[in-house]
C-alpha cells in the first residue's frame, strides 16, 4: 500500500494491528511480526481499557476517512469492506469491553488462562536465541496471572462473575499441567546448555499458574457461586454480534437449528442402514467405535491425518481451488494433556514461517475410530480452515493485516470449514457409509450447538411438538442429554461441549449460520450466472476475499465471479 493511502481504511487497520502486537505481545507472536519478544500481556483492568482506548481511536481515525471518501465519491471495493469489516469489529468488542465482560473471562478453550501455556506451541524453537527468548517469556507467567487475577478482582468489586462450572472446569484443567509439569516437560526439548535456566524458568512459570489456581479455587469460586449457566438475552445479544458479525434473530436461528436437526436426522438413519440395517444411527456408530476401522498408536494416527489432508489437498488443486506454494505445507499435531476436547486448527504465522497446524486431543486414548474424524479434518485442515485461513495469509498484500488476521469473524470461518465438509460430500469424498454417517453427526452436532446453545442461555422453551422433554425450558442437564440421545460423540467430549458452549456464549451457533450464509452466497452466484458459473473460480474469489460478518456476507458471495 503507498504512503500517501496513510488515511485509507486499510491503512488504518493495519495500524491498528501494529497497536494491539504492541500493547499485546502475544498477538504479535501469532503473526508472526514481533520477533524475539518476550513480554506476556497485561492482563489486567488496565490493559484491557488500553486495547479498548485503541480501538476508540481507530475508530475516530475511521469516522474521518470515510467522511473524507463520501466527499470524493466514496470508497472502492476493497477500501469499503476494510471500512466495514473494522468498524463492526471494533464496535463489537467495544460492547463486550463495556459489558465488563473480560473481568469475568473464564472458560475452557479460549480464555485468557489458555493463553498462558498455547503461546508457546506457537514460538520458534529452532535456535539457542529462540529458547532464550522462550525461558524469558516463562518467567512473565507468574505477572500475566496476576493481572488476570486482579480483572477478576474487579470483577469481584462489581459483582460480575464466571458461573462456577467454568471456574471448575478451569480449576480442572490447570490441575492436569501442574500435575504434568507441563512447563518443565515442554522445555526438556530445549538446547542442554540452557536446560538449568529453562528449568528455572518453567518452575517459576508454573508456580505463578499454582498462585492463579489456588485463588480460583478458594477465594473466587465461593464468591460466584450462585452465578447462573445461562446469560440471559442482553448478554448473549452482545455475544452473538462478536462471535457473529450480524444481529441476529434468535428465534429465527433457534427454529433453523431444530429444522436441520430434523433434515440431517433423516439422513443419518438412511446411512445407518448402509452400515448396520435395521438398527438406529446411535446403535451404529457405537458399533463402528468398537468395530470399525480403527489407527492404533498417538503418532499413526497424526500421521494418517496428515496423509488425509495431503491428499485432499492433491486432489482438489487445480480442480476446485488454486493453491500457491506455501499453503501446499499444513502440520497435523497431537494437543497436550489438559486441552479441551474439540480438535482445532492454528494459523500460519504472516510470513508462512510457521505453517497451519491441526491438532487433536488425545484424551489418553490409543486408539483411534476412523469414522468420526475424516469429515472432521476436511473442517480444521483441508478444504476447511487451513486452506481459507493461510489463502488470506497469501494474498494479505492485497487487503489488510487487520482483514485476515484480528478482524477475523467466527462465523465467516466456521462457515467456511462446515461448508467444506459439504463440499466433500458433494464431491463424492464420504461416499464410505461409515464416513459419510460420521460427516452426518458432524453435522447434527452443528445443528444441536444452535439449538442448545441459544436455549441454554435463553432459557427457551422445547417445542411442544418435539418428542424430547416437550415444554421445558433447558438446562445443561437437559442439553447434556439431548447431545448423547442424537450424537456420537463419546461423553468426555459431550462434557467438554455443554462447558464450551456455556462459557463462550453464541460462539457455537456460528457454524450453522455461517454455513447457511455461505451457500446462500453460492446459490445466489450461481443462479445469477446460470451456465457461465465457475465453481472454482467463486472457490478463490471466496477465499481471496478477507474476513466479513454475516451481515455482509451471503451478498458479498454473491457478487463474486
Amino acid at each position: 500500500m503507498p504512503d500517501n493511502d496513510a488515511a485509507t481504511p486499510r491503512a488504518i487497520a493495519d495500524r491498528y494491528v501494529e497497536t494491539i502486537a504492541d500493547l499485546n505481545p502475544l498477538v504479535g507472536t501469532a503473526l508472526g511480526i514481533r520477533p524475539g519478544v518476550d513480554a506476556m500481556p497485561d492482563l489486567s483492568p488496565e490493559g484491557q481499557e488500553a486495547e479498548a482506548a485503541a480501538a476508540r481511536a481507530t475508530l475516530a481515525e475511521l469516522d474521518a476517512a470515510e467522511a473524507a471518501a463520501a466527499g470524493n465519491g466514496g470508497l472502492p471495493d476493497q477500501e469499503r469492506r476494510a471500512a466495514r469489516l473494522l468498524r463492526e469489529r471494533l464496535t463489537a468488542s467495544l460492547a463486550v469491553h463495556d459489558a465488563g465482560e473480560g473481568l469475568r473471562e473464564i472458560s475452557n478453550l479460549f480464555s485468557p488462562v489458555q493463553s498462558l501455556r498455547s503461546v508457546f506451541l506457537i514460538m520458534p524453537s529452532e535456535s539457542d536465541d529462540d529458547w532464550a527468548v522462550i525461558g524469558r517469556r516463562l518467567r512473565n507467567i507468574p505477572g500475566a496471572a496476576r493481572g488476570f487475577r486482579a480483572s477478576l478482582e474487579e470483577g469481584d468489586r462489581r459483582g460480575l462473575y464466571a458461573a462456577p462450572r467454568q471456574v471448575d472446569t478451569v480449576v480442572e484443567q490447570l490441575d492436569t499441567w501442574l500435575e504434568s509439569d507441563w512447563y518443565t516437560t515442554f522445555v526438556g526439548k530445549g538446547p542442554e546448555a540452557q536446560r538449568a535456566e529453562l528449568t528455572a524458568a518453567a518452575a517459576e512459570a508454573g508456580a505463578g499458574l499454582a498462585e492463579l489456581r489456588d485463588y480460583l479455587a478458594t477465594t473466587y469460586r465461593p464468591a460466584s457461586e450462585g452465578t447462573p449457566d445461562g446469560v440471559g438475552r442482553d448478554r448473549y445479544t452482545i455475544w452473538a454480534r462478536r462471535w457473529t458479525g450480524a444481529d441476529l434473530d434468535l428465534e429465527d436461528a433457534y427454529a433453523y437449528g431444530w429444522s436441520e436437526f430434523h433434515r440431517i436426522g433423516a439422513e443419518m438413519k438412511e446411512a445407518a442402514d448402509a452400515v448396520l440395517p435395521g438398527h438406529t444411527p446411535l446403535a451404529v456408530m457405537r458399533h463402528l467405535d468398537e468395530h470399525g476401522a480403527a489407527i492404533e498408536g498417538v503418532d499413526a494416527i497424526r500421521d494418517w491425518l496428515q496423509n488425509l489432508m495431503n491428499e485432499a489437498m492433491s486432489d482438489l488443486d487445480g480442480t476446485h481451488v488454486d493453491l500457491a506454494e506455501p499453503i501446499r505445507h499444513v502440520e497435523a499435531m497431537i494437543a497436550p494433556p489438559g486441552s479441551a476436547a474439540a480438535p482445532y486448527y492454528t494459523r500460519p504465522s504472516l510470513d508462512f514461517s510457521r505453517p497451519g497446524r491441526t491438532w487433536l486431543p488425545t484424551l489418553g486414548e490409543t486408539r483411534f475410530p476412523l469414522w468420526g474424524l475424516v469429515s472432521t479434518w476436511y473442517h480444521e485442515g483441508v478444504p476447511g480452515h487451513h486452506l481459507q485461513l493461510a489463502q488470506w495469509v497469501h494474498v494479505a498484500d492485497q487487503l489488510s493485516r487487520y482483514q485476515v488476521s484480528l478482524g477475523s469473524v467466527s462465523a465467516m470461518t466456521e462457515g467456511w470449514a462446515l461448508y467444506a465438509e459439504r463440499l466433500m460430500d458433494e464431491l463424492g469424498y464420504l461416499t464410505d457409509p461409515a464416513y459419510r454417517l460420521g460427516y452426518l453427526d458432524a453435522q447434527i452436532m452443528r445443528a444441536i450447538r444452535v439449538i442448545v446453545d441459544i436455549g441454554m442461555h435463553l432459557r427457551l422453551r422445547i417445542p411442544g411438538d418435539e418428542t424430547f422433554h416437550p415444554g421445558e425450558v433447558w438446562t445443561p442437564e437437559l442439553a447434556r442429554e439431548f447431545f448423547g440421545a442424537f450424537n456420537g460423540r463419546d461423553p468426555a467430549f459431550l462434557d467438554s461441549e455443554i462447558v464450551r458452549y456455556l462459557g463462550m456464549p453464541a460462539q457455537a451457533i456460528g457454524y450453522k449460520l455461517g454455513e447457511r450464509a455461505w451457500l446462500a452466497g453460492r446459490d445466489a452466484a450461481q443462479a445469477a450466472q446460470g451456465a457461465d458459473f465457475d465453481l472454482k473460480a467463486w472457490h478463490m474469489a471466496a477465499l481471496s476475499m478477507g474476513s466479513l460478518g454475516l451481515d455482509d456476507l451471503a451478498a458479498e458471495l454473491a457478487r463474486l465471479p
